[in-house]
């Protein structure tokens, strides 16, 4: 991943303020709409629908009845986050409706042109991104109660029923667990500023104990997401028109450009919270993979991607350790790091028991429907090997994850 030098100095203390982080949700957005106002129900009451209006195939001539609204009435940055969601949806159901052998190659205006806008005024493309499913998707059953699966809800859904709702909320409540993690970081670019060690190592107690969290957090996804609805039903409407097979051109935005936009589909790539871990412990992604996760920045809300290009610029943590030549701030680091490795090595077994197995039992089960088979049967197949940013999935991951045990100090070194 291209880095810039880091041999800049912030000017003034680091701080996360400016970046649209908040100290208690980290990237999440804090208290998302769950309605956007009464000129706007056409896009809300077909987006609560949409797996119903999906299942009887009329999503599509739903979405031709709509009028075609002006989104000048869309005021505040939350307004505009549940237009994007809403009109997401609307989009990726439109596109699959479907499945695979039907896809379509123009978005009809009254859906492209609103859905353009939006995105343009937020930063955003306009596709499904990890900014909308998890960051701004959610809601509190008891407003006053936890942060826990039993006491959360999606704003808006896709076809999948409860595994959509476990895949969404899990991956949020992973976003949660690293809030600590994210607030030590500005911390520990100040005190690396200021010589100060102790608060260096403590920062990097607290992002190793944050990924201990995260992988804890991620472990949900078992008990929440069935792998066959994943691979066979979800997989689809999160997957994008670029470096995909189905939608080899692209797609039209009609009223917005004459020739076929490509976007990728969402992807874990696309949170925020390992782009900045990566650049702070000094990770270096080898070209095709650094490639990737530099496009995937694009996905982010702007402050969100300019956090982590600002973390890039910053000292380097990775020289102030081996500078310092401390062994309990290098073991500091080195665990950090091994934490990091952990993380990603369970993120590729629940890759590979969501997306390769069922994959494999797919092409089994190419001429059998019935059963626990069925939504297996349907799952795309131009899609097998693929995660649904597009990317070749076992590789990049064993790429990364390779990547990352490089920058951990041996001892030797002390």
């Amino acid at each position: 991943m291209a880095s810039s030098p880091r041999d800049q100095h912030h000017p003034g203390p680091f701080s996360l303020n400016k970046y649209h982080v908040s100290e208690e949700y980290g990237f999440v957005l804090p208290a998302p709409l769950t309605d956007l106002p009464q000129y706007y129900q056409p896009w809300m009451q077909i987006a609560r629908q949409l797996t119903e209006l999906i299942d009887s195939h009329s999503l599509r001539s739903e979405v031709h009845k709509m009028p075609q609204l002006d989104t000048c009435y869309l005021q505040t940055h939350r307004e505009l986050r549940l237009a994007h969601l809403a009109l997401s949806l609307l989009t990726m159901g439109y596109v699959w409706q479907e499945g695979e052998e039907g896809t379509v190659k123009v978005l009809p205006q009254n859906l492209a042109v609103p859905y353009w806008e939006v995105s343009q005024r937020l930063g955003l493309p306009p596709i499904l991104t990890h900014a909308d499913g998890v960051l701004a998707n959610w809601r509190k059953t008891n407003p006053e109660g936890p942060f826990e699966m039993e006491n959360l809800e999606l704003i808006l859904t896709l076809p999948g029923g409860d595994s959509v709702r476990g895949f969404f909320l899990v991956t949020l409540l992973v976003e949660l667990a690293a809030v600590p993690g994210v607030k030590a970081i500005p911390r520990m670019i100040n005190s690396m500023l200021q010589q100060d060690k102790q608060t260096v190592q403590a920062g990097l107690n607290d992002i190793t104990q944050a990924l201990k969290n995260m992988t804890d957090a991620i472990r949900l996804m078992h008990a929440h997401v069935d792998p066959a609805v994943f691979y066979g039903i979800m997989r689809l409407y999160l997957s994008g028109w670029k470096d995909n097979p189905l939608m080899a051109e692209g797609l039209v935005y009609e009223g917005v450009r004459t020739e076929p936009l490509q976007y990728s589909g969402g992807s874990a790539a696309q949170s925020s919270l390992l782009h900045c871990f990566d650049e702070l412990l000094g990770v270096q992604h080898e070209p095709e993979s650094g490639a990737f996760l530099t496009r995937m920045r694009d996905y982010m809300p702007p402050m969100h991607k300019q956090l982590v290009q600002d973390i890039s610029s910053g000292p380097s943590l990775r020289q102030y350790v081996l500078d310092a030549a401390d062994p309990q701030l290098t073991q500091a680091f080195s665990t950090c790091v091994s934490q990091l490795l952990s993380l990603r090595s369970y993120h590729i077994n629940i890759v590979s028991r969501f997306i390769t197995i069922p994959a494999a039992r797919a092409r089994q089960l190419k001429n059998r429907s019935e059963g626990p088979a069925e939504a297996l049967s349907r799952a795309p197949v131009a899609l097998e090997e693929r995660g649904t940013g597009g990317s070749g999935i076992m590789n990049f991951l064993k790429s990364v994850r390779d990547r990352t045990k490089e920058v951990s100090i041996p001892p030797a070194t002390l």
